[in-house]
Formats: structure tokens, C-alpha cells, sequence
């Protein structure tokens, strides 16, 4: 069974750095495109940063510059680089695949949280 786990949450000073994990198993993810999503409390779930089978990105406004996606397709993992980092960016990340051809992410991790202090 293909599964998401995400990792390397935890609590950070504002401007400090963390760096998210999401090892995939069960299948290979390399033919899909990969994101993180993030949701602070009481709001709605948003898209963080996207990349490609091929490597193109997409990154949200308010990360742009701080946070770099990448990918590692022979180990089948995927990583969120976050710096300078504020209270604003505190919520759940969740790491999510989808078949690009479709719009809708077919695979979702657990989550881990960010908690950055002000």
C-alpha cells in the first residue's frame, strides 16, 4: 500500500530554519508531481510548494524566496528547505502526490507539525 511519511517538524525561534522529509513507500513516486501543503489553525488547507517529475516548481507567494522544494526519486523522497521562518508559517504540513495529468492529490502523509516561536 503507497503511503506519505512526513518528518523534521518541530518548534524553531522565528528565523530559524527546519527541513520537512516525506519518504514514500509502497510505490514509486517518480512519474508524479509532489507537494506540500500546509493548514494553521481554524484556517483552510493550502498548496506550499509544488515539483514536477521534472523538477519545475511552484512555489506559494508567501514562501517564495524562503522555502525550496526538491526531490530525491532514487531514494523516493521529497524535501521542503524553510528558512527565515516566522510565526505565520506555524501550522501542519502535509506532504501530498498526484498523477499529473489530474488536479487531484490521490496521496496524502500524516502531517507533522511546525511550531515557530516569535
Amino acid at each position: 500500500q503507497a503511503q506519505l511519511v512526513e518528518s523534521g517538524g518541530g518548534l524553531v525561534q522565528a528565523g530559524g530554519s527546519l527541513r520537512l522529509s516525506c519518504a514514500a513507500s509502497g510505490r514509486t513516486f517518480r512519474p508524479y508531481a509532489m507537494a506540500w501543503f500546509r493548514q494553521a489553525p481554524g484556517k483552510q488547507r493550502t498548496l506550499v510548494a509544488v515539483i514536477t517529475s521534472g523538477g519545475s516548481t511552484n512555489y506559494a507567494d508567501s514562501v517564495k524566496g524562503r522555502f525550496t522544494i526538491s526531490r530525491d526519486n532514487a531514494k523516493n523522497t521529497v524535501y521542503l528547505q524553510m528558512n527565515s521562518l516566522n510565526a505565520e508559517d506555524t501550522a501542519v504540513y502535509y506532504c501530498a502526490a498526484r498523477q499529473e495529468i489530474y488536479d487531484n492529490y490521490d496521496y496524502w502523509g500524516q502531517g507533522t507539525q511546525v511550531t515557530v516561536s516569535s
